[in-house]
């Protein structure tokens, strides 16, 4: 009870300072060791292998939150499966000028055009190199700094620095936020891409000691036909999963004094698109690529609603900012709940239930 006071008192406080100064104080705070959320809750049956990969549970922090990768282990500390760092760049970069996060808090939204600000490769390196012996699944996402030459190789670069490091790889190439980089989602681009990632990583096996997975992060806001092109690259170069999504540049219904931001639209408002998106995708792919569902996760309901529409595994992290530090411990515990009360043996029995609902939604 007096960790759910502190907890309110801190968001209030935390929501009177500007956006993101109140984000660097919070990954403060967590590299500090803060209590701010319980132990967190262990459950054997939620325990989930995909990609040859384990996951204590499937809930996990996205990329964008721990963008240097300075607190992942605080980050499981409160109940997540896995975290996700980055997005890392191989040159340090400042991103776009400030202010460049806003709260839309009647929509339980956020819009962010940030532009990929990190620190580079070599801080993210020093610090998983330090938790190496540590247990947890931790992912590294890996992006191409704004005014490289060759934007594909800053992923092959990626790649052969995070490959011993990492759970698992994502290719980000789906932030409105760099100008150009959505581009690389088109088909010719993105088997280029893909080819040239999957040739590096392949490489990386002796020295990362196992072939470590590639995920793909995508765009909400493709069409039918460019997530076929998608699907069929994804399979031809045998990547091993999508993320599913990135923020939208879309502007449903919102009522947030901040609305019309120029950025990348994250929390309540993209879960439609978000889920219909991953729904589509899982039909296209078929059920061994795995997928993980992100876009307006803020409860239990709406973590299961994405395993039901085809997710194996799914992120959050708008949905924190609203909530606040104790809500992956909650979801975690409901997905418990909801397990024994419809006497099921994992989630992975309720995946894709739903999924032609989804597919066939309209947004």
């Amino acid at each position: 009870m007096m960790l759910d006071v502190f907890e309110k008192i801190g968001r209030r406080a935390l929501f009177c300072l500007d956006p993101e100064t109140a984000h660097g104080l919070s990954i403060q705070a967590l590299k500090a060791g803060v209590p701010v959320a319980r132990s967190p809750h262990y459950d054997e049956r939620l325990r989930t292998t995909v990609a040859g990969v384990t996951f204590d549970n499937p809930l996990g922090m996205a990329a964008g939150y721990d963008k240097n990768a300075e607190a992942p282990d605080a980050l499981l500390a409160l109940g997540f499966g896995f975290t996700e760092v980055g997005t890392i760049t191989p040159l340090p970069q400042s991103g776009n000028p400030k202010p460049r996060i806003f709260r839309l808090p009647e929509d339980h939204a956020v819009i962010n055009r940030l532009g990929f600000n990190n620190q580079g490769h070599d801080a993210a390196e020093k610090r998983l190199a330090a938790r190496a012996w540590r247990a947890g699944t931790v992912g590294v996402n890996i992006g191409a700094n704004k005014d490289s030459a060759d934007r594909i190789r800053d992923y092959e670069l990626g790649v052969e620095r995070f490959a011993p490091f990492a759970s698992y790889l994502t290719v980000n190439i789906s932030s409105p936020n760099t100008p150009g980089l959505r581009d690389m989602q088109a088909r010719t681009s993105l088997a280029e891409l893909l080819f040239r990632v999957v040739t590096v990583r392949d490489g990386t096996v002796q020295k990362a000691g196992r072939k470590v997975p590639i995920f793909l992060k995508i765009a909400p806001d493709l069409h039918d036909a460019d997530l076929a092109d998608i699907a069929a690259e994804v399979l031809d170069n045998r990547i091993e999963g999508i993320i599913v999504s990135n923020t939208t540049i879309s502007r449903p219904a919102l009522t947030g004094r901040a609305r019309m931001q120029a950025g990348g639209l994250s929390g309540k408002p993209l879960f439609e698109r978000s889920t219909t998106a991953l729904a589509k995708m899982r039909k296209l792919l078929g059920p061994q690529v795995t997928l993980v569902g992100v876009g307006g996760v803020e409860s239990v309901d709406t973590a299961l609603e994405k395993i039901r529409a085809g997710a194996d595994l799914v992120q959050l992290y708008t949905g924190m900012i609203y909530a606040g530090p104790t809500l992956p411990g909650r979801i975690v515990k409901g997905f418990s709940k909801y397990l024994r009360s419809e006497g099921l043996k994992s989630l992975a029995e309720i995946r894709d239930s739903r999924v032609d609902h989804w597919a066939e939604t309209t947004y």
